[in-house]
């Protein structure tokens, strides 16, 4: 598929989630059910947690090191319901204030449904794309997201307005999904697992070095763990020999936790 193609899939898929009962066992963005294992960490005891804005997509908490101080101008990339906007809001204060941008017309209704709840004025849902922010230049202290860059098809374009968006000695904490290895072509054409964050996902070595072709300084990985997937999924896309060819290559997908510095 091409870029919109992807665009519209994830699109679709987002909005269908936004207008689901909140359940916490979700990964990322695949769907709510068995096919994949939890990628999400688990926010419950962190402060500024509201269970209504945490529909389950993350992989990580940018939070725990994105250093938010009280005053900040925070952007969330990706901001769902809300749930790393609110804990960001609590981190900067009243005096700071928090942007959340989504692409999905449901996910800011529901952030905003969220936002009234809790009675925030210093917050704001922006309807827009992470590739085309509608942002100004050098004007956000701190840039995070959760689970969401992979979902984006061009990811330079993305870093870039990540680094056009930051002010100067700014800095961002991005959760994300990427491989040790190559996935085999036929995943990487699954729009299934292009939603499911997996397929969109590029070689740990790749994000790297786009990051820092991007400008980026002080890039390091705070956070990484395992994400495993069952046989099971695989077995949908590859026959048996693919499968047995793609185990041996010792492929793993990890949850990244990674920080730099304009």
């Amino acid at each position: 598929m091409n870029n919109l193609d992807l665009k519209k899939v994830v699109k679709e898929k987002y909005s269908e989630i936004a207008s689901l009962p909140i359940i916490s066992n979700s990964c990322c963005g695949s769907d709510y059910s068995s096919d994949f294992t939890v990628m999400k960490d688990d926010y419950t005891n962190i402060d500024g947690y509201f269970n209504e804005a945490d529909l389950g997509l993350g992989c990580g908490i940018p939070t725990e090191f994105a250093d938010i101080n009280k005053g900040d101008f925070v952007l969330d990339l990706g901001s769902g319901a809300g749930n790393d906007v609110f804990i960001a809001r609590r981190q900067t204060g009243e005096k700071g204030k928090v942007v959340g941008l989504d692409m999905t017309e449901k996910m800011i209704e529901k952030a905003n449904i969220n936002k009234h709840k809790l009675g925030f004025e210093n917050v704001e849902f922006v309807l827009g794309d992470i590739e085309q922010m509608p942002f100004g230049e050098n004007i956000f202290d701190v840039v995070i997201s959760n689970c969401v860059l992979n979902l984006v098809p061009n990811k330079e374009k993305a870093f870039s307005e990540i680094y056009r968006v930051l002010k100067a000695g700014g800095h961002f904490c991005i959760s994300d999904i990427v491989t040790e290895g190559i996935l085999p072509e036929k995943l990487q054409e699954v729009a299934t697992l292009y939603v499911g964050c997996v397929s969109g996902a590029l070689t740990k070595a790749k994000y790297l070095d786009i990051v820092q072709k991007t400008g980026f300084n002080n890039i390091q990985i705070r956070k990484e763990k395992q994400i495993d997937i069952p046989d099971a999924v695989y077995l949908k896309y590859l026959d048996k020999t693919e499968f047995e060819n793609f185990k041996k290559q010792g492929i793993n997908i990890k949850s990244i936790t990674l920080t730099a510095q304009k």
